[in-house]
């Protein structure tokens, strides 16, 4: 297995591999690009998102600055919209449902090291993926960590830090983010 299949798959990898350290660098170059495309440009900003993202629906927006890892593990429905300064993490998948809004500054996280000192003393890494829904909010300065599931039409509160699922039809919000109130849809 390659350490590019390791990362994937969720198991310890070696993030120094050669291949992910190329395909890294190549999203950073494309990521440049990107940002500093000027807003007027549409087109431009469109065609570099989808070189970047291969794996979007229709109509989503990205809107600049935006960073992430690979861009590869980032699957995203019909009409998802990235506000300015997103940080997503993607050595996983994360995939986000239709018509989602991620606010300003929210990071998604699907790498993490392993707890113990002499593990991570690796070098090795790992992550999980996160899932979150359609119809989803997430409000500002949010963070998911890695194997979060939020359910469809949810909305997380500005500032949260998810470490657990979330289910769907509910306002959730704090440090450690919980359950507020239930959602009627």
């Amino acid at each position: 297995m390659t350490e590019k299949e390791k990362m994937i798959a969720g198991e310890l990898y070696n993030p120094l591999d050669k291949t992910l350290i190329s395909e890294r660098l190549e999203a950073r170059r494309l990521l440049k690009l990107f940002n500093e495309i000027p807003e007027e440009d549409g087109k431009q900003l469109m065609t570099t998102l989808k070189t970047l993202i291969p794996n979007q629906s229709k109509r989503c927006f990205v809107q600049p600055p935006f960073y992430c890892d690979y861009g590869y593990n980032i699957i995203l429905g019909k009409q998802v919209f990235f506000n300015f300064n997103c940080v997503v993490l993607d050595v996983c998948k994360i995939t986000i449902g239709d018509r989602t809004m991620i606010g300003p500054d929210v990071q998604l996280y699907t790498a993490t090291h392993p707890l113990t000192a002499k593990e991570r003393s690796s070098g090795k890494e790992f992550g999980k993926p996160i899932k979150i829904g359609m119809d989803v909010w997430i409000g500002g300065s949010a963070i998911v960590n890695p194997g979060v599931t939020i359910g469809d039409r949810a909305v997380i509160g500005a500032g949260s830090v998810v470490t657990k699922d979330i289910p769907a039809d509910v306002f959730a919000a704090g440090n450690p983010c919980k359950i507020i109130k239930n959602i009627e849809n």
